[in-house]
């Protein structure tokens, strides 16, 4: 796997580009996904991050997922969400350097999720700073974000482009914060019945769902 030079060091990515080539034709769309949170053994192998990396594969998108400063061969140290932000902002900058598609399609799962945000939010909003003014957004998934131990007051996404999924019966992030986020934003929202944190025994039900937000509403 690339180790690609990063603010905190390197960071260690995983690409799946479609026919193996990052500059396929039919290929348009990058995926690029991030993982929970490193504190609690979060990786870029988590078991939700992998059904988002599937999905998007199967639909015929590149994928790149990365390691978080501190995590795998990631050098650095956890920085509580800011300097994370960073990371996925430097990959999405070589990212550019490695494909001509611009199109991106971008997921996060808990931290990861927050994260993914904060980054789409850049993308949106201070892209000539990144480099990345060709860069167009055209899903933004959030899996359980983690809206509560992350400050989200300010967040804003564009409603069109955004989604959120997760379990009711969520034991590490409040069902409720999470509805009340996805409302002041006005995100369509899937909510998986019985379903906890880490969606166990429901990841074909998430992947179906991804499916249906990212094309079936167009």
């Amino acid at each position: 796997m690339p180790l690609i030079p990063a603010p905190a060091g390197v960071l260690e990515v995983d690409t799946l580009w479609q026919q193996d080539n990052p500059n396929d034709p039919n290929t348009d769309t990058v995926a690029l996904l991030c993982h929970p949170n490193p504190l609690f053994d979060g990786t870029m192998n988590n078991k939700v991050v992998t059904t988002m990396y599937r999905f998007a594969r199967d639909n015929g998108m590149h994928v790149v997922r990365f390691n978080f400063r501190g995590v795998g061969q990631s050098t650095g140290e956890h920085d509580y969400a800011e300097g994370e932000v960073v990371d996925a902002m430097t990959v999405l900058q070589w990212i550019a350097e490695q494909t001509n598609a611009r199109k991106l399609w971008l997921g996060g799962f808990s931290f990861g999720g927050y994260v993914i945000a904060r980054a789409a939010e850049q993308v949106l909003e201070a892209s000539h700073v990144w480099g990345l003014s060709d860069f167009e957004i055209t899903k933004i998934a959030l899996i359980a974000p983690s809206v509560e131990k992350n400050d989200s007051e300010d967040l804003s996404l564009p409603a069109d482009r955004t989604f959120e999924i997760y379990g009711n019966a969520d034991e590490v992030i409040d069902p409720d914060n999470m509805q009340k986020f996805a409302e002041r934003l006005g995100l369509a929202v899937s909510v998986v019945d019985g379903a906890g944190h880490f969606f166990h025994g429901r990841l074909s039900e998430l992947k179906k769902l991804l499916q249906q937000h990212s094309f079936d509403d167009h």
